[in-house]
């Protein structure tokens, strides 16, 4: 059980830091490690701002189609490429403005967002053999969090589930892999921000961090579903990790990996720097 007065005292004898920071910029596609990101309110910059729907604006994920872990989309200042396994890959100039097309996600309904044109639609419905399109959030559209758990009214985020950022310590995971019979790699839970130095799931107990000049809340434990247990290479599945997580990690009948994170500021943030536990 985690000990928030054990914690602090650990953390006088440690130093927290940032491992890893990764951006995904098609919900349900790779993402893409890099050293540094600017931080907005609606989470890394160019994260999870595109999203590929059906013809009736119904968001998809790997649940319905395991290929979409597959596309790599390269991001090149208002471009994208698309490639995939074995398929022409495609470049793309980024449409910014048009005419909103409204679409869904979980409890979002009508949600701006801007088509991506036929070419990509024709693309993406190819390599996955149904119809779809690719679209991307309105910059003019905020996206509001679950009020239960937003800090501010101002707290927003774009196709990512819920919440602008994910957190989960190296330790959470080891913790995790030490009880499986075949440990699993961190993209199989797609967090932002991977941190290292502290106690397995003490990020459980945070309410507030700062990294750099930016102030982060930690505001819900991320519920895991069956992506977890697709294998982001193969596409195999398996009842891992969801089968262990579930016999330790079980809260209101859901496993819970990760946290959610509402930034409360912008500025850069950089692979290597300080984690500082304010609460």
């Amino acid at each position: 059980m985690y000990d928030p007065d054990i914690e602090n005292h650990l953390q006088g004898n440690r130093l927290i830091a940032v491992s890893n920071l990764t951006y995904y910029p098609i919900k349900a596609c790779r993402g893409f490690d890099v050293t540094e990101s600017w931080v907005e309110r609606m989470g890394l910059a160019d994260d999870r701002r595109m999203m590929v729907v059906t013809s009736e604006g119904k968001f998809l994920t790997q649940r319905e189609h395991p290929k979409l872990a597959l596309i790599t989309p390269a991001l090149k200042n208002d471009s994208v490429t698309l490639s995939a396994p074995n398929f022409n890959s495609i470049h793309l100039v980024i449409q910014k403005s048009g005419t909103p097309t409204p679409v869904n996600i979980w409890k979002s309904k009508g949600v701006n967002a801007i088509d991506q044109g036929d070419e990509a639609a024709q693309w993406l419905s190819d390599w996955l053999g149904a119809s779809v399109r690719l679209v991307r959030v309105d910059e003019n559209f905020k996206r509001k969090l679950n009020p239960d758990y937003a800090v501010s009214d101002e707290d927003h985020t774009g196709f990512a589930d819920g919440y602008p950022i994910l957190v989960i310590s190296e330790e959470s995971l080891a913790d995790l892999n030490s009880r499986l019979a075949s440990p699993i790699p961190m993209n199989r839970f797609r967090p932002n921000l991977v941190v290292k130095g502290c106690e397995p799931f003490a990020e459980d107990g945070w309410k507030r961090i700062r990294i750099g000049g930016i102030e982060m809340a930690l505001v819900k434990p991320c519920p895991r579903c069956v992506v977890t247990t697709i294998d982001k290479e193969t596409l195999e599945k398996n009842k891992e990790p969801l089968k262990t997580l579930n016999t330790y990690r079980r809260q209101n009948g859901e496993a819970m990996f990760g946290m959610n994170v509402i930034p409360l500021g912008e500025g850069k943030i950089k692979v290597g720097m300080d984690v500082e536990v304010l609460s």
